[in-house]
């Protein structure tokens, strides 16, 4: 069961956060704006869904640390005069967490127990007066007194130096003699690992150039999974996909494949809304929360035409009904079969990134 208390002294700060945060979210779809979903949300802070859903569940005991929390601020532009009440509930939650305090341990009176290395209990023998006058700095470690100390007398004694002692002075240790020559060596070592490293890479070996480049090619994107850039300017595909989305997504524009001025102004409203940068360009950033999942259950027509023309220019022949047909699920499975993707028959993630990057070169005015 969670505790919901701190030490029974009220609700506990994860819980007040938690509210606060999901009441910025329920809250965010004012002035003409839409409530982003929490897997949009979830994309534009950088973590997985089931995370930010605990962040925004008062009833979990995970908490959003503070760099979440002014994204979660700013994203969703809560008033202005939540963030610092918001940034103190995460701090405090934080403090509050299981394991961050530690209980002072009261010791009884007396001496410091026998090997805690702060004092040391002499027994009845006499402390002889050499001992007991010898100098500070000697090395003895002993604190000069009175030439004879009596039974249970305390007699403080100072750590004894670590390493190695030699002729150099009792306590010295031998590398203190040589203050530059271990950073020399460290600094040497270093040097060398380097330079053998770029003359391994640099002097060729039979073999080994064959595996550079096989891994130079791997590490390149393979085809169909990285984003196409639509931006002002773009005439046919890019320019109809983008204002078919837009419609969807309940942006008045007009369908006409010319990606002009009143195109760019929809799309930054767009990315106002989501919390993105209003730029009117479509990228990495804009296509995952532009794009809307195609399968039985969708109900904009536009997102639909929008897949079933990219089908049919991707070398998948699909009439444009604008309505999730058995034809449109074939061509899908079709399509994903020949992109190596899981063969599901539903427009996903993957799915319309490989159509985007299946259509030919782009066409500017």
């Amino acid at each position: 069961m969670t505790d919901n208390t701190v030490a029974g002294r009220g609700p506990h700060p994860g819980r007040a956060l938690a509210e606060l945060l999901r009441n910025w979210w329920e809250s965010s779809a004012r002035d003409g704006r839409e409530k982003p979903t929490q897997q949009s949300l979830a994309k534009r802070l950088g973590i997985d869904q089931t995370t930010l859903s605990r962040y925004l569940n008062p009833s979990h005991s995970s908490n959003a640390p503070r760099r979440i929390v002014e994204q979660l601020h700013t994203v969703l532009r809560a008033p202005a005069g939540d963030l610092a009440r918001a940034c103190a509930l995460a701090e405090a939650a934080a403090g509050a967490a299981p394991g961050r305090r530690r209980t002072a341990v009261a010791r009884p009176p007396g001496p410091p127990p026998a090997g805690s290395g702060t004092a040391k209990a002499a027994g009845p023998a006499t402390v002889g007066a050499k001992e007991a006058a010898a100098p500070t700095g000697s090395g003895t470690g002993k604190v000069p007194g009175p030439a004879t100390a009596g039974a249970g007398t305390v007699v403080a004694e100072a750590p004894a130096p670590a390493g190695p002692a030699d002729d150099a002075g009792p306590g010295v240790r031998r590398w203190d003699r040589f203050p530059v020559a271990f950073p020399t060596l460290a600094v040497s070592a270093l040097l060398l690992l380097v330079f053998g490293a770029l003359a391994w890479w640099a002097v060729p070996v039979p073999g080994r150039d064959d595996a550079r480049a096989t891994a130079e090619v791997t590490d390149r994107l393979p085809e169909g999974t990285a984003w196409p850039l639509a931006r002002r300017g773009n005439v046919l595909w890019k320019a109809r996909t983008v204002q078919l989305l837009l419609r969807a997504h309940g942006h008045d524009v007009k369908v006409d494949a010319d990606y002009g001025p009143a195109t760019a102004e929809a799309v930054k409203k767009f990315q106002s809304t989501h919390g993105l940068t209003p730029d009117g360009k479509v990228g990495k950033d804009t296509w995952p929360l532009l794009i809307v999942a195609i399968d039985s259950g969708t109900k904009e027509p536009e997102a639909i035409t929008a897949v079933q023309y990219l089908l049919h220019h991707a070398g998948v022949p699909t009439d444009s009904t604008g309505a999730y047909t058995p034809s449109t699920m074939r061509s899908l499975k079709e399509f994903q079969a020949s992109r190596n993707l899981p063969v599901t028959g539903v427009g996903d993630e993957d799915t319309w990134r490989a159509l985007l990057n299946a259509q030919g070169p782009d066409q500017h005015k």
